[in-house]
């Protein structure tokens, strides 16, 4: 099964439909008998449709499935539906002529037009009705398409984002700034570890420049290699930031409903701060993970910024556990699939509200890469972010007996009362050479993501709080 979930680029089903040697039609009887079931593994469902329609490739059955969120009789719907505008006539060898190689099609290509979608995302970032993800643990599904992007990931995806000599005048500018960048160290389960790539931080103003050297914690230790903006990275901040802001609104529009998530700030995104990451070789990568929301507040945004060599950036949801549940292992088996977006150069990758609490991220190794005429092996990546004021580490949380900042972390992997509750902990123990403790406190927001008043607190004593 794992091969149709880790496919190269084929013939566009366009293509398909309108080759006339192609003839293809239902079994009237078994296409009546079949019903829905959400608990099927993806493979029993492509037999049922190859059943159904013998001469179509499990290729594009799969495709077809994908693009009608595991229903088998909404695919053979759109499988009728897409005969009748088409004359197709018998091929003896079909499934030789739909494997040909051609540019990846959009999934959409599969399916029936309709109504548009009042909102697929309910306010607090969940699906609005339970989709049964089609990947399974330990596949990779690979999507191209900016519209399948944006449908089956928290992310949106502008491809050629700037003029070419400008991507190429930023490319040239952040590869000799990489010259200097540094791998960052931190404690994880006791042992000391460094990032498998290097990178520098960005602010643009002397203000921002020594309060991140002085108030800002990083895995619990200050960061010392704060830089200011480079010309070019001031120079694009701005396109950045409408694009930005201009996905959002889209992704309102026609993912939410008309209404932003809740704890979405409904304030214009303003990038202050980026995170430049360099990634030299095929080896060089970042493990699952999703990005720290100490400094940015619930729901944030970041816009992501890819120059140089084609990396894959893979995205998986969380599934949280349920508490006792004896099908937890099968459940994990069949949800533990990954999503993978190729990030070309000069690619700007949004990630959407619902990015961090609800799904991880990663940069893979790989065997082998296309080197870039300028950039050879190296990827350089921006992250630009926007550093909420509220969220300043004068008003959140530290513990006097380790005398660090508190992390703002969401209850992601069990379900219950608390899944999706946010809350402030101590963070010192990923310092190498110290111990953290046992601070724990809730964190409480409006609807608009800021906290509220009187939840601000600093503690006195381990496990002690007052309002600040």
């Amino acid at each position: 099964m794992d091969k149709y979930l880790t496919r190269g680029k084929r013939k566009s089903s366009h293509d398909i439909f309108q080759d006339p040697k192609l003839e293809f039609s239902p079994r009237p009887a078994q296409h009546q008998d079949i019903d829905d079931d959400e608990d099927e593994p993806t493979d029993v469902k492509l037999a049922r449709l190859s059943s159904v329609y013998p001469e179509l490739d499990q290729d594009l059955l799969l495709d077809f499935l994908l693009a009608h969120d595991g229903s088998v009789k909404a695919t053979l719907d759109s499988i009728k539906a897409s005969q009748g505008c088409h004359t197709i006539l018998h091929d003896s060898k079909p499934s030789s002529r739909i494997r040909n190689v051609g540019a990846q099609t959009s999934l959409r290509s599969f399916t029936i037009p309709a109504a548009p979608i009042e909102s697929q995302i309910q306010s607090d970032g969940q699906p609005k009705k339970k989709h049964r993800l089609l990947t399974r643990k330990g596949a990779t599904l690979h999507l191209f398409d900016p519209e399948d992007i944006s449908q089956h990931t928290p992310c949106t995806i502008v491809h050629n984002f700037l003029p070419e000599e400008e991507a190429n005048g930023l490319l040239k500018e952040l590869l000799e700034e990489s010259k200097s960048f540094q791998k960052i160290t931190f404690k994880l389960f006791d042992n000391v570890v460094s990032s498998p790539h290097t990178s520098g931080f960005y602010v643009g103003t002397d203000y921002e420049l020594n309060q991140q050297r002085s108030a800002y914690v990083y895995n619990g230790a200050r960061m010392e290699d704060v830089r200011k903006l480079t010309p070019w990275l001031e120079k694009i901040k701005p396109r950045v930031e409408e694009a930005v802001n201009r996905e959002i609104q889209e992704r309102i529009r026609t993912r939410y409903g008309g209404k932003k998530l809740k704890y979405q700030s409904p304030d214009p995104w303003r990038p202050n701060a980026a995170f430049v990451n360099c990634y030299n070789g095929p080896e060089e990568s970042v493990g699952w993970h999703s990005d720290q929301l100490t400094y940015l507040g619930p729901r944030a945004i970041i816009g992501s910024l890819s120059l140089g060599v084609t990396r894959e950036f893979r995205v998986r949801r969380i599934i949280p556990k349920e508490q006792a549940d004896t099908t937890t292992k099968v459940q994990e088996q069949e949800d533990g699939g990954q999503i993978s977006i190729h990030l070309p150069h000069n690619s700007l990758l949004v990630m959407h509200p619902e990015m961090q609490e609800s799904w991880k991220h990663c940069i893979a190794p790989t065997q082998t890469i296309d080197p870039h005429p300028i950039a050879g092996r190296r990827r350089i990546n921006i992250t630009y972010r926007d550093y909420k004021e509220s969220f300043h580490p004068r008003y959140t949380p530290r513990c006097n007996g380790c005398n660090v900042p508190a992390v703002l972390r969401v209850v992601q992997k069990k379900q219950g009362e608390n899944l999706g509750r946010y809350f402030w902990m101590c963070h010192a123990g990923n310092v190498p050479g110290k111990e953290g403790c046992s601070f724990f406190q809730w964190a409480e927001f409006d609807d608009d993501g800021n906290p509220l008043p009187g939840t601000t607190m600093r503690t006195v004593g381990t496990g002690t709080t007052t309002s600040q």
